[in-house]
């Protein structure tokens, strides 16, 4: 008998998530790959969620039965760069290698080609060591485009980055699962 996968919602934050939010936020494993530090305490937390996540353009809580696993957010340039956004995310640990991230790439970016209209690509820089990062990415369609050395300087430590880009013009049926917005 077959096991239907969890339901995945993407939601805004909100600061009764933050019991939640220190299962994966207080996780180096889950950490070691972000811009934010281990969280030590709900407090630090609370003040992320409040400070960073709320007032974000586009930062969502990935939940399963309303409950937060994870974030996702997209942002989008401005100016010149207008026409293009970052895209990142982290997930609990426990959840790991279960399809959920592909999906919610997937749901983010559909949901960000609705609400950011001008995007003709979002793009996202994963560390050369996070393989199954990389794979959630390709699976959701993103294609990798070059290696970026000792492109980024963070927690004390010098990276490798890949570049990935997705493109909602592009042609390729296998891969384009998302219709540009009309």
């Amino acid at each position: 008998m077959a096991i239907d996968p969890p339901k995945i919602t993407l939601r805004p934050f909100d600061v009764t998530d933050v019991d939640d939010f220190m299962v994966y936020g207080a996780d180096p494993r889950v950490s070691q790959c972000t811009r934010w530090e281990t969280f030590a305490s709900e407090e630090e937390a609370l003040t992320f969620i409040k400070e960073e996540c709320i007032p974000h353009p586009w930062c969502r809580s990935l939940c399963i039965d309303n409950r937060s696993i994870g974030f996702i957010s997209v942002r989008p340039g401005s100016d010149e760069a207008r026409y293009k956004a970052d895209i990142g995310y982290a997930m609990s640990a426990k959840h790991w290698g279960q399809g959920l991230g592909t999906t919610a790439v997937k749901m983010a970016v559909s949901s960000a080609l609705k609400e950011f209209p001008g995007l003709l690509r979002l793009q996202a820089f994963v560390a050369l060591e996070n393989k199954a990062s990389q794979r959630v990415l390709e699976k959701a369609g993103f294609i990798q485009e070059g290696l970026l050395r000792k492109y980024l300087f963070l927690k004390d430590k010098l990276w490798d980055m890949y570049i990935y880009s997705y493109l909602p013009t592009e042609p390729n049926t296998e891969v384009n699962c998302f219709a540009m917005p009309s």
